[in-house]
């Protein structure tokens, strides 16, 4: 596949921003193959996406960083330029559920996410089994309630050492200490077994069904210190009714579950997720 690099942007809007950055890339023989934008009124605030074929441009992605930079500053721009050769590494974590690690690992074996999976990190030993067939590292953390923060050091260790760049909580029943949150913001994904912001913590599907709701979903969001409160990525629900028990709408909500964490780590890894304070703009 031709090598693209994805150029994502977040600055204050102001006249002149598309402009300035397609006649960059124009002037510089980019092909531009994909480009999204969006203003933000309530914010003044605007964002872009473009993506431009590596072989287009005569310099380096590096040359391209650095003859990009004068524009940033004139914009005042958070940005970035990534290459869709880079391999992102993207840690798992898991409990004893494993519907959501099963997918995300099927997927990738298929080739639908160009990443490395350094390990899979659990507090229980349920999903070594799987783990070891698609031959992945498993390593097993116990979390005990005595000494949660040893065992959260561990992982935190764990994940530095496999050079993670994206730790993805595939129904990892565990709550991360805030400090943890805090030091990788905009890194670590979880998925919620709930259309937030209803229903959050334990047992939601019961919460749900006592609540007679007529839809059920899941919420794929990034982590951070508020519990289930982090930037939502993407969602998706089910139709429920009357005759659907708790346990019905457990088993319904699975699939919900595998759909909406999959397409929300596949927004953040291509690039297509920007946070401002607690919201999102995904450009799709």
């Amino acid at each position: 596949m031709t090598t693209t690099y994805c150029l994502r942007i977040k600055c204050p809007d102001s006249v002149g921003i598309v402009a300035a950055v397609s006649g960059f890339l124009a002037d510089n023989h980019g092909w531009i193959t994909e480009a999204k934008h969006h203003s933000d009124a309530s914010t003044g605030m605007f964002y872009m996406r473009q993506e431009v074929r590596g072989d287009s441009l005569p310099f380096s992605l590096a040359e391209l960083r650095r003859r990009f930079q004068p524009i940033a500053e004139r914009f005042a721009m958070e940005w970035s330029i990534r290459s869709s050769d880079e391999r992102q590494r993207v840690v798992l974590l898991v409990s004893k559920q494993d519907h959501c690690l099963a997918d995300l690992l099927h997927r990738w074996r298929g080739g639908e996410y160009a990443i490395d999976i350094p390990c899979i990190i659990s507090n229980h030993e349920d999903c070594r089994q799987l783990a070891d067939w698609y031959g992945v590292p498993y390593e097993y953390v116990p979390i005990h309630r005595a000494d949660k923060d040893a065992a959260f050091d561990r992982i935190e260790a764990l994940y530095r050492e496999a050079g993670g760049e994206v730790m993805v909580l595939a129904r990892f029943m565990q709550i991360l200490p805030p400090a943890l949150c805090e030091r990788y913001f905009g890194q670590i994904i979880n998925i919620h077994h709930s259309f937030l912001p209803s229903f959050m913590g334990a047992k939601p599907y019961h919460q749900a069904f006592d609540r007679g709701v007529k839809l059920i979903g899941a919420t794929c969001h990034y982590v951070t210190s508020d519990l289930d409160a982090g930037p939502i990525i993407e969602q998706e629900v089910v139709r429920v009714n009357h005759s659907h028990g708790a346990a019905e709408m457990v088993r319904l909500g699975k699939d919900v579950e595998t759909i909406t964490l999959a397409r929300g780590l596949a927004y953040h890894l291509q690039d297509r997720v920007v946070i401002h304070e607690n919201k999102t703009v995904v450009l799709t």
